[in-house]
């Protein structure tokens, strides 16, 4: 079963994401605080996926009033090959589409085979025609990388 995310979620799908080999976590925009505040910001659109009584499956999903934007999608490895990705990533865009949102983009770690794979199948672009950039606001957002 594939829902909307709440914040009363957050302990299972932290547990899931330190199941992830190469998840990579910040300390301060994916702490609870940080969590609530990004569903706050994007209510109803980011996604659990719930088997067994358990979370096996999430996307955070957001939108900036032009783009949705997908981060930390993952399913649990027992889990895998079910159709849950992709369940929760149609789910994501159906809520993105009743926004008026009509583009997602994502980012994918090159060493993440796994999630390059899914995207791929999955029809989404890999783009060779920009440049991605970013800068640290608070250096205190450590990321640490699940082993």
């Amino acid at each position: 079963m594939v829902r909307a995310m709440t914040i009363e979620d957050y302990d299972g799908v932290y547990r899931l994401w330190n199941r992830i080999q190469g998840m990579g976590i910040r300390s301060i925009d994916d702490s609870r605080e940080g969590v609530a505040r990004f569903l706050n910001r994007n209510p109803g659109l980011s996604v659990v996926a719930l088997e067994d009584g358990k979370i096996v499956g999430s996307i955070l999903c957001g939108h900036d009033g032009r783009r949705g934007c997908f981060y930390h999608v993952c399913v649990d490895e027992d889990y895998r090959h079910r159709g849950i990705g992709t369940e929760m990533a149609n789910t994501a865009m159906e809520a993105l589409k009743k926004e008026k949102i009509n583009k997602v983009t994502l980012i994918a770690f090159r060493r993440n085979e796994v999630g390059n794979l899914f995207w791929n199948k999955e029809g989404f672009a890999y783009r060779t025609d920009l440049n991605y950039y970013d800068m640290s606001l608070n250096e205190e957002n450590i990321t640490t990388f699940v082993e």
